[in-house]
């Protein structure tokens, strides 16, 4: 039987997570599901200056998937480090997955390095006017996001990988990831390579997101552009996101915890539950992930019943009932 632990977070999250792990129950009943205390709710009511404790980082540990829900991290100096890059960082988490799909839209998966760059966050005050962060390359981490990457694109066979970097600018952080990746596309003459810098990156996706097949890049341009890819989807509630190591995975939706709605019943549950789709498949449930997400990608195209965000009128818990509806008519 799998483990599976689930944060519910914050915001939103109290709201998107129960529905969706009432229906994985349903679909997966061979499941194990254990909650996992986090976020800035868990920091308000235990007192303490962190997001997620040592307890809750060990169970994560102890699954063989998490599920997690959107949290808030305080912003400013001295602020506890966010929930999710803990969890990246101490599970070793090092490919961020964010597929974005909508037909006739953009079919583009973007792989973003997931525990370097400036969410090391090396950052000091060296004087009352003046700040300083500090950006971390690897080499190590670059070939293996790299390796991720391709190895991805020829096992789906998808016919190209861009490399996103500003290597004229960032001379040695992009310098470093640039050559990396490109000694790993060396390797794989089957899969097309082209590089571009962000900017011209960020217009090309707008102009003609079509020309992306695979998006190889840095941990801060993955995490910019992927709201970018979001918002050609048509709404940030509906991507999905995996974050993948050697030995452990979580996935999440990309969208925050939203608490101008939160408590309303009208949050999108798509990304989520699009996110449980590919935790399933990740888990070797891979007829359930399929009918997870034709269910949710009917409903969200159909928008018969769906949230305000797609233009409907339903609850975050009729639009979750709906996908269930639709799994179980199949």
């Amino acid at each position: 039987m799998a483990k599976v632990g689930y944060i519910e977070g914050d915001g939103i999250g109290h709201e998107i997570v129960p529905v969706t792990i009432e229906i994985l129950e349903k679909l997966v009943p061979q499941i194990e599901f254990i909650p996992i205390e986090a976020g800035l709710d868990y920091m308000k009511k235990t007192g303490k200056n962190i997001l997620i404790g040592e307890e809750a980082l060990e169970l994560a540990a102890s699954c063989d998937a998490v599920l997690k829900g959107p949290t808030e991290t305080p912003p400013g100096p001295r602020s506890p480090k966010s929930v999710v890059v803990t969890l990246r960082q101490a599970l070793d988490l090092y490919a961020n997955v964010r597929p974005f799909q909508y037909p006739e839209k953009i079919d583009v998966i973007l792989v973003r390095e997931n525990t370097e760059d400036l969410y090391k966050g090396i950052e000091y005050r060296i004087s009352r006017g003046v700040a300083i962060g500090v950006r971390v390359i690897t080499r190590e981490g670059s070939q293996r996001i790299a390796e991720y990457a391709y190895e991805m694109a020829s096992r789906m066979k998808r016919r190209k990988v861009t490399i996103i970097h500003k290597a004229t600018v960032m001379k040695e952080t992009c310098g470093l990831f640039r050559e990396t990746c490109l000694e790993i596309a060396s390797l794989y003459p089957e899969v097309e390579t082209e590089e571009m810098h962000v900017d011209t990156a960020a217009m090309e996706l707008v102009l003609n997101p079509k020309r992306f097949n695979v998006i190889l890049t840095t941990n801060m341009f993955g995490d910019i552009l992927s709201d970018l890819c979001a918002g050609i989807v048509g709404s940030i509630g509906l991507c999905p996101s995996a974050n993948i190591g050697e030995k452990h995975a979580m996935f999440e939706a990309i969208h925050g915890s939203a608490p101008d709605i939160a408590g309303k019943g009208i949050a999108n549950p798509a990304g989520i539950i699009l996110a449980a789709a590919l935790m399933l498949d990740h888990l070797g449930y891979t007829t359930q992930a399929k009918k997870l997400r034709d269910a949710t990608l009917k409903v969200v195209t159909e928008k018969v019943k769906v949230t305000p965000d797609l233009g409907g009128n339903a609850t975050t818990k009729e639009m979750a009932e709906e996908i269930l509806r639709r799994i179980m008519d199949e």
